[in-house]
């Protein structure tokens, strides 16, 4: 059991509620996202960082999938390693082969040479950050991507650090299903 409180989807109200909502389509509530509920704030909080990526301009839901996943993979985050896995398969851009091909080598990620390049950069710099040099960021430019999208897609994979973090800490991965 989780060894903090969560508020289950059919109990949810205000903000836990509105945050919830916002994965009607999916047809649950992943526990990740449920583990914030323990502060009504936060889910607020996650729920615009939420919509503001599913809204990006630039980064696209698959390559943020990827990066999820990819970074799940670095830290053993093993429930957004399969989530993200499903989510890739359900919109037809890999099957589970294919997907643990790209655990294996993410250099083999099926995307756009733009959109890979992207990918590889942010796990650098969450796998090592003291290694990202100013030519990683002018290869990312020249490819098309500004600043903002580059800083948007690490914020991105820097995230699942701390989400992995907390979920561990706080047993979530002991909970029941979503």
């Amino acid at each position: 059991m989780p060894i903090i409180k969560v508020v289950p989807p059919a109990e949810a109200e205000g903000k836990v509620k509105q945050g919830y909502d916002l994965f009607a389509q999916m047809g649950m509530v992943p526990a990740p996202f449920q583990m914030y509920s323990a502060s009504p704030e936060l889910v607020g909080v996650r729920s615009q960082v939420l919509g503001y990526y599913m809204k990006h301009p630039s980064l696209n839901p698959g390559l943020l999938a990827l990066i999820r996943m990819l970074v799940a993979e670095e830290l053993k985050y093993y429930y957004c390693i399969s989530l993200n896995r499903e989510l890739l398969k359900a919109v037809g851009i890999m099957d589970e082969d294919a997907a643990a091909k790209v655990l294996a080598d993410p250099a083999g990620a099926p995307l756009s040479g733009k959109d890979k390049a992207m990918l590889l950069f942010v796990l650098k710099a969450v796998k090592t950050p003291d290694e990202v040099a100013a030519e990683d960021m002018q290869k990312l430019r020249d490819l098309g991507w500004s600043d903002r999208d580059i800083l948007d897609a690490t914020v991105h994979g820097a995230g699942m650090v701390s989400d992995g973090i907390l979920f561990k800490a706080f047993k979530m991965d002991e909970a029941p299903a979503c």
